[in-house]
């Protein structure tokens, strides 16, 4: 080994100068520091150990060792970085997934010990955890208030509902009593017809007591119909004048009867429920007059038609 270094020390030293200056001083170079000043001298298999420099290069050599050194000595401070760096992270890590007591009770620890680092730590994530309570609190706030205003659209919907149903069903009603009004406005007049020839037949034989049995027969179904309608008649004779049920044609004096009593009805009035459908056409009492006068023995006869028309009601 001696002599293989001596031999590399042989190939690859520099030649001494022709000044003939002596060697001031000596250096130990590494390999490679020797391949860096010496180009020529780069070689895959073969590297000097030592080296002798002249005084020139002392200086450049020396210089040379720092960065090495300062390069070698920062190695150990950027791994002690990373660690550390793992070290924090791996602390975030623990404390990630814990609660509030126990970050609290790590909180509790660290402060016993004097770990700023770990308290740093613990108040950010104890930071956080307050900023989601006081977004969580601010969502709660907002679906109540949503809550409430739902429930007063549904309040105000459902009495809207509730109106437009009564105002439907009024309406559908109102409809209905209309079409009935008009259909059984145009059977009035039939009504009329079996009314006077009530009181001008006056059946003699037993053909013609048949053919009014029949024809009865027929009104009577027919009056049956119109009750089923909710129709009636409007009571007039005997009764008090009434304009928004009767309608006045005339006015007699009477002895027996009071003034505005209704001695006569000449055409029969109608109503649908409550709703009057046609008014009765009468005949009205003026009350006793001052002398006895030859109109009185005349109102005897028209006693007779409103008879006749009791009877009719009755049937």
């Amino acid at each position: 080994m001696a002599a293989l270094a001596l031999s590399n020390y042989t190939l690859f030293s520099p030649r001494p100068s022709t000044s003939s200056k002596a060697i001031e001083s000596t250096s130990l170079v590494t390999p490679s520091l020797c391949f860096l000043h010496n180009p020529r001298h780069r070689s895959r298999h073969c590297y000097p150990l030592l080296s002798f420099s002249p005084a020139s290069q002392s200086s450049t050599v020396r210089r040379s060792f720092l960065p090495c050194f300062s390069a070698q000595d920062s190695v150990p401070n950027v791994n002690k970085e990373e660690d550390d760096g793992e070290d924090g992270s791996k602390a975030g890590d623990e404390l990630h997934g814990l609660s509030l007591q126990a970050l609290i009770n790590v909180y509790r620890e660290a402060f016993l010990d004097g770990d700023q680092k770990t308290i740093s730590k613990v108040e950010a994530k104890l930071k956080i955890f307050e900023r989601e309570k006081d977004g969580l609190f601010q969502k709660v706030s907002n679906t109540s208030a949503e809550i409430t205003s739902g429930k007063e659209n549904y309040i105000r919907l459902q009495a809207d509902f509730d109106n437009f149903r009564k105002r439907s069903e009024k309406e559908r009603l109102t409809v209905k009593n209309n079409a009935q009004k008009e259909v059984i406005e145009n059977l009035l007049p039939m009504i009329d017809s079996f009314e006077k020839a009530r009181q001008q037949i006056v059946p003699q034989t037993d053909k013609e007591k048949k053919i009014d049995v029949s024809y009865q027969g027929i009104y009577k179904q027919f009056v049956e119909v119109l009750r089923s309608w909710r129709i009636s008649a409007v009571a007039a004779v005997g009764r008090p004048f009434d304009p928004s049920l009767h309608e006045a044609v005339a006015r007699e004096e009477s002895q027996e009867i009071k003034e505005g009593i209704i001695i006569q009805e000449l055409r029969r009035g109608f109503l649908l429920g409550e709703r009057l459908l046609r008014p009765a056409r009468v005949k009205v009492s003026k009350g006793p007059g001052k002398k006895n006068s030859p109109t009185t023995n005349s109102e005897k006869p028209t006693e007779h038609p409103a008879t006749a028309t009791a009877r009719v009601d009755e049937h």
